[in-house]
């Protein structure tokens, strides 16, 4: 069983309805004590990297999700819940993130853009993966849609599983043994994203 873990920061029906398409049941899980019940866990979310901590730490999953990470099942953030795996995030001011992948989050930083982009990075545009098996039948490079202002920077590179190009290289997909991040929606991704959904229920 697959549990999306709910802190109220995301739309966890789109994500439901894609382990649906794939044929895997996913449940909505909102209590932190039940994480152990769940072979796998999501962490989406939607919105401010603050708020998102506030969240968990007001319904005392933080802890929840450092153990279950630790526990060797797979976990994987979404768009903000991959970020909420760094350590930490310059998002309206430096906030503390669960810490289970060396990295940071930041801004993108137009200044360094060779031509004027348009920030939040909305749309499709291509990730460059690692070989990996969430990405198991995909091209090297494929497409899945983004929407996001802030981007990770893990500190090793090892640890960059998926790379994508927006006026600068940024990382797109992150790993660290079973824990598990990437920035694009694989829920909105049509066909590419619902081959990473069913890749994530066979790991």
């Amino acid at each position: 069983m697959i549990g999306i873990v709910d802190y109220n920061m995301g739309n966890l029906a789109s994500v439901i309805n894609a382990f649906a398409k794939v044929g895997s049941k996913a449940e909505v899980v909102s209590e932190a004590e039940r994480f152990r019940e769940y072979d796998k866990l999501i962490l989406p979310g939607v919105g401010a990297y603050g708020d998102a901590m506030e969240h968990l730490k007001e319904r005392g999953m933080i802890e929840a999700l450092r153990e279950y990470a630790k526990s060797g099942r797979y976990m994987m953030g979404i768009c903000l819940g991959m970020q909420l795996l760094l350590e930490s995030s310059e998002e309206f001011g430096l906030h503390e993130g669960l810490g289970l992948i060396d990295g940071r989050v930041v801004a993108f930083d137009a200044s360094k853009f060779e031509e004027p982009l348009k920030v939040p990075h909305m749309g499709w545009n291509r990730v460059f993966t690692k070989e990996h098996p969430i990405f198991e039948g995909l091209d090297e490079a494929h497409y899945l849609y983004f929407v996001h202002s802030f981007h990770a920077v893990v500190e090793n590179k090892r640890n960059e599983i998926g790379k994508t190009m927006y006026g600068y290289e940024f990382s797109s997909a992150i790993a660290k043994e079973n824990v598990l991040g990437i920035q694009p929606h694989p829920e909105k991704s049509h066909k590419n994203g619902l081959q990473i959904i069913e890749n994530f229920t066979k790991l």
